[in-house]
């Protein structure tokens, strides 16, 4: 008996594990958008899940807006570059580590959880600075 509930509650937790892993979804897009993922383009259609590692992309006109599981939100602007670097957030404790890297472009930001968890919980960094959130709004501008 107790096997058997040992392998029943293994397999809901593997089977639950891809949804860990889903750090946030789109809510918008328009224009031309991507997301980049190990090499590969995704389509960014409402509701699509990003992952750690990914790099939200806009052409001419495009825009990308996304909400994190923090309750982060994302503003993508036209003809950007956006990685996602490091996103963990314990939902219990609602602490983590959230870092984004600005190569281009605009990025519009109202903070969750993470960056009012603690002082350098949130950075986003660009070609010239470095910037540690603390639970505000901001926007970005890197241009090419």
């Amino acid at each position: 008996m107790k096997c058997g509930l040992l392998v029943t509650f293994s397999l809901l937790a593997m089977a639950a594990q891809p949804a860990w892993a889903d750090i946030g979804r789109v809510k918008k897009t328009a224009g031309i958008a991507s997301i980049e993922r190990k090499g590969a383009r995704v389509n960014p259609a409402v509701g699509t899940s990003l992952l750690p590692g990914d790099v939200l992309v806009t052409g001419k006109g495009g825009q990308i807006a996304v909400t994190f599981a923090d309750n982060t939100r994302f503003s993508v602007g036209p003809n950007s570059r956006i990685a996602v670097d490091k996103f963990d957030f314990d939902r219990t404790t609602r602490s983590g580590a959230f870092e984004t890297r600005v190569e281009k472009g605009s990025l519009g930001v109202v903070s969750g959880q993470i960056a009012k968890s603690r002082r350098d919980a949130m950075k986003v960094r660009t070609p010239t600075s470095l910037l540690g959130v603390r639970g505000t709004r901001f926007i970005v501008n890197v241009p090419e």
